[in-house]
């Protein structure tokens, strides 16, 4: 029979095929908390450094609010980084979430278990032909919608904030812009740049919010993992 046929267990599971899917799931769920905790590492490492940035630009009036625009750029590879490391934790977690809601539900229901769903037969493939169940840009979008969007809304206030009452008030809309400006970069620019810079963040939030409701919506049919 080809791999990628369902493959339909009539015979229900012996005690030891039982126990070894039990300690199975348990290496399931190891791993996925190896891998939640290096995603609260990233998520950490990028708290720590916006509160470095912060205590530099926020010393005095006269400090300069430049570290927190350098700052972005390390958000930024801090969310790549664990936008990669939420693919390999969403295989661990997708695999535990099947057998629990497949096996592990029906067992605990007293319900015969589930012959119509393939939910064996699509674990077995997925051992047998390991993959990641979502995109790179998915993932980036889940991790910004969980953590780094309210990272960056605190950069974004935290450093408009410094243009406007360090080292005194503004009083007008071209202070904010010198104060703004970058050796011969114009603040205007500094700031339009900055918009898009969080706009596009913002934007990449929303596409993969409706991108997900509809995945959700079409796996309510489907025998999927992810």
């Amino acid at each position: 029979m080809p791999e990628d046929q369902p493959v339909w267990r009539e015979e229900p599971f012996t005690a030891a095929e039982m126990g070894a899917v039990a300690h199975l799931y348990r290496g399931e769920v190891y791993r996925s908390t190896i891998w939640r905790t290096r995603l609260d590492n990233t998520t950490n490492w990028s708290v720590v450094t916006l509160g470095i940035a912060l205590s530099l630009t926020y010393s005095a009036p006269s400090a300069s609010p430049l570290p927190l625009l350098l700052v972005g750029i390390l958000i930024a590879f801090f969310l790549v980084t664990e936008a990669r490391r939420y693919r390999y934790f969403n295989v661990w977690r997708a695999r535990c979430r099947w057998m629990e809601n497949h096996w592990y539900a029906p067992m605990l229901y007293g319900d015969a278990l589930p012959k119509d769903t393939h939910w064996h037969a699509v674990l077995a493939r997925d051992y047998r032909k390991p993959r990641y169940h979502i995109g790179f840009v998915t993932a980036l979008g889940r991790r910004l919608r969980r953590n780094y969007i309210w990272i960056l809304a605190i950069q974004a206030s935290a450093y408009m904030g410094k243009l406007v009452i360090h080292p005194r008030p503004i009083r007008s809309l071209e202070q904010l812009f010198d104060r703004a400006a970058i050796g011969p970069v114009p603040g205007e620019v500094v700031l339009l740049v900055g918009i898009l810079y969080n706009g596009g963040w913002l934007a990449l939030a929303a596409v993969t919010w409706l991108s997900d409701k509809r995945r959700h919506a079409r796996r309510q049919a489907e025998a999927a993992m992810g």
